[in-house]
């Protein structure tokens, strides 16, 4: 046995994971966590006060995680960390985190954001009905033509990943044009809706832009976000949709591989999503339109499981002659790494895409 520690917390050339159990009540602890880590390593050791986890420290600058813990009786719970006041809230619930000295978070978060009214549209497709809401800097004429950005999981993100608030403090900085922000509901079903679905393609490229367009006047194609499966799913539509989008912002996409990600497999779209990877993968050019290809910027963390998909797509892309810029950063697969890497990533593809002097857009529009 190792002695107890004083709680979890970066030490030296390690980090230390530690639960407290001076009434052993435990007979197990596992780390989860989003670094990849093998089964072997990430199991807990008995103290004499509880348990202990060392692990070398990670290239990331945060981690985030919960620990696996059985009972004498045998049974298992997922909780977060007592000894770890700071946690962070996503979509799967609430965990622990853990950040290194490397760690800075955005200057950004700190500004105030231009003032903005929200609009709630539902549209009837037939992929059944989707929701979307508008963002619109407060004072924007109605009629008058503002760029369009649109992103899957928007309320998710704008919850979890300050998506609201970094385009409001872009606009007002001048940074970015004033400009819509269209955030897309995945639904009750966003695994089978952004899993490559033919049927999801089609009504967002030939529904849900029409309407958003038609109700709310844009300058130019709109630019699509998306992370995860959301950024799959923005690939896929814009691969069967030519010319719809003008770029794309890929966060950590699901490019998944037989190769890359055997892991996956039981995830029951895996087919799908490997089949339209497959595709993009053996095509000798990028599907023609008369708009040209879109731009592309995509980031992923390198503590990931998807960094190596996101490799092997973003030189893909490449070969088939798109303009992508593709950054990695100290994370992992999160909220928090996808906000952290808004500016400057997504800041340069807009500006790529509308031009730096759409910033010098009136300011009254």
């Amino acid at each position: 046995m190792t002695q107890q520690g004083t709680g979890s917390r970066v030490e030296g050339a390690e980090v230390v994971f530690c639960l407290p159990d001076t009434e052993h009540r435990r007979s197990g602890v596992r780390l989860w966590q989003q670094l990849g880590l093998p089964a072997e390593q990430v199991q807990f050791e008995q103290t004499h006060g509880g348990w202990e986890l060392r692990i070398a420290r990670p290239a990331v600058h945060r981690v985030e995680y919960l620990f696996e813990v059985c009972d004498m009786a045998g049974e298992q719970t997922t909780i977060m960390d007592p000894t770890n006041a700071s946690t962070v809230a996503g979509v799967f619930g609430t965990h622990s985190v853990l950040t290194l000295p490397e760690y800075v978070a955005p200057t950004w978060l700190e500004a105030e954001p231009v003032a903005a009214r929200l609009d709630d549209v539902v549209v009837e497709s037939a992929a059944g009905d989707i929701a979307v809401q508008v963002w619109s800097p407060a004072g924007a004429v109605p009629d008058a033509a503002l760029p369009l950005l649109m992103a899957h999981d928007g309320p998710e993100l704008a919850a979890y990943a300050g998506l609201l608030h970094y385009v409001g403090v872009m606009i007002g900085a001048g940074t970015l044009p004033r400009l819509r922000l269209a955030m897309l509901s995945p639904g009750d079903d966003r695994s089978s809706r952004y899993a490559a679905d033919e049927a999801y393609a089609g009504a967002l490229a030939d529904t849900v832009v029409t309407t958003v367009t038609g109700s709310y006047p844009t300058a130019g194609r709109p630019v699509l976000a998306g992370v995860s499966l959301g950024a799959l799913a923005a690939l896929h539509a814009q691969w069967r949709h030519p010319g719809v989008f003008a770029g794309l912002f890929l966060q950590s996409g699901s490019f998944f591989t037989a190769d890359t990600d055997p892991q996956e497999q039981e995830f029951v779209h895996f087919g799908p999503v490997t089949a339209f990877v497959a595709t993009v993968l053996r095509a000798e050019s990028w599907p023609t339109s008369v708009d040209g290809s879109p731009a592309v910027a995509m980031t992923c963390g390198y503590g990931e499981e998807n960094v190596h998909n996101n490799r092997v797509m973003a030189a893909r892309l490449r070969e088939l002659g798109l303009a992508v810029e593709y950054a990695e950063s100290p994370d992992g697969h999160n909220f928090t790494a996808w906000r952290d890497v808004l500016h400057p990533h997504l800041t340069e593809l807009l500006r790529r895409v509308w031009g730096a002097r759409a910033c010098s857009v009136n300011r009254s529009s």
